[in-house]
């Protein structure tokens, strides 16, 4: 999807309505019919008084006399009033109709253009680098791909039209008021730079408020959020009484912010009722005495006051649709920020081959922006089918790898390089390359939904047959078919639902249905105990033979059978090789056997935790 939004806030809106040209044509000549016949309504007024029932001579237009003419003349209308009465309902039933089609059309237009955003929303923000998602909350996002779009949506939907009503009410009316009387519309009209004035110095203030208010809503998201994800560590740890303190400091700050912002409301909507009532009495006062003087027809007052009446009710409106416009930008600009964010992008010749698994790191250096270095000088080569075991502390550049694997993050120049297959995967496009390396984390993300859909999400659609060859594999078939829906089972958000062992084993099971000839098990066996362990790295040797497979674990017993294992300490390798050979070495790796094997190993040292807790891990 194409997205030329990014040039600034009338842009993205414009974008997003490209093709409702017609539409929006539609709903600018209804807005004006609206206005127009509904303005008709004191004319009509002015001239039954003062020619039908009065006698005064018909001051108007030409048509209007042709009308009147056409009709039998005044002396006809004075013995039929009813006349008057049906033109006047005809006049309001055409604006009801041009109304009626204004607020569909507007509906359709803003429906049209929030539908548009969510879903150029979505598709941008999956296109994002993941460094951009690491660095923002949750809970803003989803803020401003839901309300600040719902308040661009609101604005076009209600007030859009509303402002186009107020500027046609404005000059209709003026036209016509000018038309009567010239000093009574100056008069009227005394006060507009004085409203001007004030709604401009209103909304410029009330906008800052608005942008504050939307930042501390999605702060306040974002904290609550984070506590319902991690609901068990807050029970398990009886922080509730201090998760409740948190949420309620971010809930007084956007509280405080809106008692701000309802004070301003307060005090634009008194200035605007008391302007607006001063300029009804100066209008009443004038035109009392100038009736007396007789200057001016009683039927001529009643439509000016009528008019003038019509010239209140766009003020009283102003202050809102200049709050919601400020709303409306600031939300706008809020999801512009995003759109403007560059996606993640593969050159035009980027390649799309077909990968085999043949690894190979050579002088790979790595940092986090401006960080001390993760990972320092990697090399190591690994072939199809071959198994290479990572054992490493917190800190130590194991997940950084990994990351660098599936081009999370791209090395720099001068950085060393990574190939599949001899070719450098900078050169192959980010997709072709993450459908082909399989991945299964320590905490396994599982969908909201069944089993079988978490399990086939890697491919789309698999054969039972196949599906359960993927789950018995990963030690979780009889699992399954022991609950009451067996694969149709709903597992919850986040797979609540299923013990942490579970759950690894249908990321396991989700990871071997897609076939990918590089797989990746980042701890993902810590919630099993060790004899399924055991059982599921046997299975997995015999099912992914063929592939390149990566195992990161503290488990001896999970490394050991491994063709290579990579032993990482500060970001460097500190030694590599089988098994057999390691044992046979001083270091690491001899160590944390020798501790395991004797059963008095605590997490710590069984991890080989050699220095605290960085963003390498």
């Amino acid at each position: 999807m194409k997205l030329p939004w990014k040039s600034g806030r009338i842009t993205l809106v414009a974008a997003a309505a490209e093709d409702r040209k017609f539409s929006f044509f539609i709903c600018c000549l209804t807005t004006f019919g609206t206005v127009a016949f509904a303005l008709l309504h004191p004319q009509i007024i002015r001239y039954t008084i003062d020619s039908v029932i009065g006698t005064a001579p018909l001051d108007a237009p030409a048509f209007v006399h042709s009308i009147v003419e056409n009709l039998g003349g005044l002396a006809l209308l004075r013995e039929h009033l009813w006349i008057c009465a049906l033109v006047f309902i005809a006049v309001a039933l055409l604006a009801e109709i041009c109304n009626l089609a204004r607020n569909y059309t507007g509906f359709e237009i803003g429906e049209t253009i929030a539908w548009r955003m969510r879903n150029a929303l979505y598709a941008h923000i999956q296109k994002l680098p993941w460094n951009w998602h690491v660095s923002c909350q949750t809970g803003d996002i989803i803020q401003r791909c839901t309300t600040d779009v719902d308040n661009i949506r609101n604005f076009i939907q209600n007030n859009l039209s509303e402002l186009m009503r107020t500027i046609c009410v404005f000059a209709i009316a003026a036209a016509m008021m000018f038309s009567m009387d010239v000093f009574m519309s100056l008069v009227a009209m005394s006060l507009l730079p004085v409203i001007l004035v004030f709604s401009i110095l209103y909304f410029r203030r009330v906008s800052r408020k608005f942008n504050k208010a939307d930042i501390a809503e999605g702060v306040m998201q974002a904290a609550a959020q984070e506590n319902y994800t991690g609901v068990r560590v807050v029970r398990a740890f009886g922080r509730e009484a201090w998760e409740m303190n948190k949420f309620s400091e971010k809930t007084q700050a956007h509280a405080d912010i809106w008692v701000e912002i309802g004070k301003m409301l307060g005090l634009f909507w008194g200035a605007g009722d008391l302007l607006s009532g001063l300029q009804l009495a100066i209008v009443v006062a004038a035109g009392v005495f100038r009736s007396v003087s007789g200057d001016l027809t009683p039927g001529t007052f009643l439509a000016f006051y009528s008019y003038c009446n019509w010239m209140v009710w766009p003020v009283r409106q102003l202050g809102r649709i200049l709050s919601d416009l400020s709303k409306t930008l600031v939300a706008a600009n809020r999801v512009r920020e995003i759109l403007a964010e560059d996606p993640e992008t593969d050159p035009q010749d980027a390649l799309c081959p077909q990968i085999r698994g043949e690894i190979c790191f050579n002088r790979v250096n790595f940092a986090y922006g401006s960080a001390e270095p993760v990972l320092r000088d990697i090399s190591f080569t690994l072939k199809p089918g071959e198994t290479m075991a990572i054992l490493g502390g917190t800190g130590s550049g194991k997940s950084s790898l990994v990351h660098l694997l599936s081009r999370l993050y791209d090395l720099s120049d001068n950085n060393g390089s990574i190939t599949i297959d001899s070719i450098d995967i900078r050169r192959i496009s980010r997709a072709h390359l993450r459908r082909h390396i399989g991945l299964c984390l320590q905490e396994p993300f599982l969908f909201s939904k069944t089993i079988r859909e978490n399990i086939t999400a890697a491919k789309g659609s698999m054969e039972m047959a196949e599906l359960h060859s993927a789950a018995a594999v990963a030690m979780v078939h009889e699992t399954i078919e022991g609950f009451a829906d067996g694969y149709n089972t709903v597992i919850g958000e986040r797979g609540v639902t299923l013990s942490g062992g579970q759950k690894q084993r249908v990321a396991i099971a989700r990871m071997l249905a897609g076939n990918a000839p590089v797989m990746i098990f980042d701890d993902s066996l810590s919630a099993v105990d060790t004899e399924t362990d055991a059982r599921i790295r046997a299975a997995l040797r015999r099912r992914v033979k063929d592939a390149a497979v990566i195992i990161i674990s503290h488990r001896i017993s999970s490394l050991m059978q491994a063709d290579k294992i990579l032993i990482l300490k500060g970001g460097a390798v500190e030694d590599i090789g089988s098994h057999r050979e390691l044992i046979q070495r001083e270091g690491t790796y001899r160590r944390i056997f020798e501790m395991q094997s004797s059963g008095i190993a605590n997490g710590n040292v069984i991890a080989g935790n050699t220095g605290s807790a960085t963003k390498g891990e």
